[in-house]
């Protein structure tokens, strides 16, 4: 049988959300990336819903939310089924709800429509890393498929075929609890909100379609060990259980189960053979946590590794994916650990609840866990420098761009870094770095309106292609070009002004 053969400087394992995610940061970065995923198309199953506050402002950076449409928005969550404002300072606080299916085909349409070649029905057979590449063998429907590539990525989920046959280490616990799912049509029963009942908790929310999704746990009953989903017949007798009421006149649309496992992989980088999303670690999907973490993940990664690939910058600077995302995901597993034994704990976890009931009316508790949850909170180690905004995601501003008025997020469309200076030293500053064209983008600007907020005292910033702050003046001690250096490569002296286009830039549909 003859073998296809594929030549890329990336290889993805996964197309879902992390997976698109990624592919669509490595074309904007100009790297060549295929996809390949086992399933015929995007999930056709809502699963998660939930996009939080930082996963909306990077979709508002990239120019996506015009293409999301206008979904409703809830200010409440939740911390362990404790009621929790998610209100913080920004463009898009609280949390936003998108079925996955929605999430998938927006970031299929925009890594298609940037040049990413995602093969579906390609299943991973065989995974092998080098010093200088990697060979990836998939079965397809038209036979066996051969990709090699520089550098290869894991998406492929909790249950991630490419980590099971490269042997990765992947630490952790199994599920001692479970809650049952299914989304269910023609139930005519009262929503729950995190209803604890005498039996065990009851969730139960119906949609504007007229879908019903209800959750049940059973207080006290263990996870069982699972070779497949369970049947909706086992989830009408829990429910039946906890709350005394008959939903088996229902027509089950989507049925599974979700234990409380906590999982995180050792190294989210092992030579050229990197993990993100599910792949890197595997939680409870409480409150769309899940799905945001690794959408994060790829957003992190996704400008460095093609930087590393077009040669830009040094292989070193993947390194800094583990460095930054692995503590943030132990941090998200952590949290999530509580909120389970809140969620799932019976009359034992009424003390604790209590206790929690209590903290969450302080504001700075509310404040502490709904950064947490949302994201907007999360601070990378970016070199010396003492400034709050160094290491943090860009605030939302209205600049004055000559003359015009823009968002801050709107200066990262490009994918690109952004020198934004704010002070009379804008054409010294972006003197020096012109000598990184094509890699970051100058801005000179002024707060519209007079209103500086967190920008206030600041004269310039240079801003990751991922929105973080890698350089403020004041505040930072290395020198801009230092930083430059550290996340951009290398100086590249070029005859005339840099130009100020991206090499992929999206689509005018994605645009605003």
């Amino acid at each position: 049988m003859t073998v296809q053969r594929l030549e890329s400087d990336v290889v993805v394992v996964g197309a879902g959300p992390a997976g698109l995610m990624l592919a669509a940061e490595l074309r904007l970065g100009g790297a060549d990336v295929v996809v390949l995923d086992r399933r015929e198309g995007p999930t056709t199953q809502s699963r998660a819903s939930t996009l939080h506050a930082r996963t909306m402002e990077i979709f508002d950076g990239r120019g996506l939310l015009r293409a999301l449409g206008t979904p409703p928005c809830e200010t409440r969550g939740h911390f362990g089924g404790l009621p929790l404002d998610l209100t913080l300072p920004g463009a898009h606080p609280g949390q936003w709800k998108v079925p996955q299916m929605r999430t998938e085909e927006l970031l299929g349409d925009w890594a298609g429509a940037l040049g990413a070649r995602v093969r579906r029905l390609h299943e991973v057979r065989a995974v092998r890393a080098g010093a200088l590449g990697v060979e990836v063998v998939a079965a397809g429907p038209g036979g066996p498929v051969r990709v090699r590539a520089r550098y290869l990525v894991a998406c492929d989920g909790q249950d991630s075929t490419v980590r099971r046959l490269l042997g990765a280490d992947f630490p952790g616990q199994d599920a001692e609890r479970e809650l049952l799912r299914a989304d269910v049509a023609g139930l005519d029963i009262p929503d729950r909100r995190f209803e604890r009942l005498p039996g065990g908790l009851a969730i139960a929310a119906r949609r504007p379609d007229g879908v019903t999704r209800v959750m049940v746990h059973a207080f006290g009953v263990p996870a069982p060990a699972r070779t497949g989903e369970p049947g909706f017949a086992e989830v009408c007798q829990v429910w039946q259980r906890v709350t005394g009421e008959d939903i088996s006149t229902g027509t089950p649309l989507w049925v599974n189960a979700f234990g409380d496992a906590c999982r995180q992989v050792a190294r989210y980088r092992q030579g050229r053979v990197l993990y993100a999303g599910d792949a890197a670690h595997q939680q409870m999907p409480i409150g769309g946590q899940a799905l945001n973490l690794g959408l994060q993940d790829a957003v992190n990664l996704g400008w460095k590794l093609a930087a590393v690939a077009r040669g830009t910058a040094p292989d070193t600077l993947l390194d800094s994916y583990h460095d930054e995302r692995h503590p943030v995901g132990r941090r998200v597993l952590d949290n999530i650990r509580t909120q389970a034994r809140l969620l799932l704990g019976g009359a034992e976890a009424a003390s604790l609840r209590a206790l929690m009931e209590e903290l969450l009316q302080q504001e700075d508790v509310r404040r502490h866990l709904a950064g947490m949850i949302s994201g907007v909170d999360v601070r990378h180690a970016m070199g010396p420098g003492e400034h709050p905004l160094l290491g943090a995601r860009l605030p939302h501003a209205r600049l004055a761009v000559g003359h015009e008025v823009r968002s801050s997020a709107q200066l990262l469309r490009a994918g690109r870094g952004v020198l934004l200076t704010l002070g009379p030293a804008a054409a010294a500053l972006h003197e020096e770095a012109a000598a990184w064209p094509e890699r970051v983008v100058c801005v000179a600007a002024r707060c519209a309106d007079g209103v500086q907020g967190a920008l206030h005292g600041v004269d310039a910033l240079l801003v990751r292609p991922d929105g973080h702050v890698a350089w403020v003046r004041p505040g930072s001690t290395a020198s801009l070009r230092e930083a430059l250096t550290c996340w951009f490569g290398a100086p590249r002296p070029v005859p005339g002004a840099a130009d100020d286009r991206s090499p992929a830039l999206s689509p005018a549909v994605f645009g605003e």
